[in-house]
């Protein structure tokens, strides 16, 4: 979709030529980040405040959902084409101290090659990040690692402030855009969250992909009953012409109605407006859910 294409009230923030050169300097000190793999539109606001999202456990995803932007895996189930590194907590670790991180978001692409999913570099990055940068806190957003309850405790015990799991559409669109995944499974991670731990448990819906906002408030209904407590909604853009179409604009005044629903349901913070993405002012709110 063209910028050209986009509705009045839909604008992208064009970043300053510094925060692209920041950007580079991050991918010279081998990081990733999502704010530059999932094309944000808030990456330049995101990187001029410090504000950072990073990603780990290598470039390509072991899925191939039809809505992302980042690179799918080649050779499914070949581990050795990216192992696991050993020095990536460290390199995050460098990074957060560099950009005076105050709240750091982590994710992955999804590693259904690994035996553990992953669980145990995130629990390898949280627990390097406790310790280089102790007043930071951690935010991690994690694959569904197949429904395996040991690595979901893998991540727990590791102890981050918030643990999100995106449900990102309502199930009945799983199919076609979601291979590979399970919106029950989805479902019962998030409650899992909140049955083996106290800490904040996250998720996020995409919109205008071809839902109706019946089944939406459905699907925001169930998450709520499963205890979630901080939920975001944004806009889904299409990154390329090989990607799932944009089916709907949605208009500010309906992201308001939903924020208002979903606030109604019990979550206690909802975020939701046309640039949302899961990270999106994250710091703010849970400032503002844990005082």
């Amino acid at each position: 979709m063209s910028p050209s294409a986009l509705p009045g009230w839909f604008k992208r923030r064009i970043p300053p030529e510094a925060v692209i050169n920041e950007m580079k300097c991050l991918s010279l000190a081998g990081v990733d980040t999502v704010c530059g793999k999932a094309h944000c539109p808030n990456f330049g606001e995101c990187l001029s405040q410090r504000r950072l999202t990073f990603i780990i456990l290598g470039p390509e995803c072991s899925r191939s959902c039809a809505f992302c932007a980042v690179r799918k895996k080649s050779k499914k189930g070949d581990a050795s084409i990216f192992p696991v590194d050993p020095q990536e907590p460290e390199r995050v670790c460098r990074t957060v101290k560099e950009f005076g991180i105050t709240h750091a978001v982590v994710t992955s692409v999804t590693r259904d090659d690994l035996a553990d999913g992953g669980a145990g570099q995130f629990h390898s990055v949280c627990r390097a990040l406790k310790r280089c940068a102790p007043g930071t806190r951690i935010e991690l957003l994690i694959p569904d690692f197949l429904g395996n309850s040991e690595s979901l405790r893998t991540v727990l015990d590791a102890g981050p402030q918030v643990v999100g799991h995106n449900m990102e559409t309502v199930p009945r669109l799983y199919p076609a855009l979601r291979p590979g995944a399970d919106y029950a499974r989805s479902l019962a991670l998030i409650k899992d969250i909140k049955t083996f731990s106290n800490i904040y448990a996250k998720s996020s819906f995409m919109l205008g992909i071809g839902e109706t906002e019946e089944e939406l408030i459905s699907a925001m209904r169930e998450l709520a009953g499963c205890g979630c407590d901080i939920l975001t909604l944004g806009q889904y853009l299409s990154p390329s012409g090989a990607h799932a179409p944009v089916k709907e604009f949605v208009t500010p005044e309906k992201f308001d109605r939903l924020r208002e629903a979903g606030l109604a349901m019990g979550f206690k913070a909802v975020l939701s407006g046309p640039l949302v993405r899961s990270s999106y002012k994250a710091s703010e709110i849970y400032e503002a859910i844990a005082g």
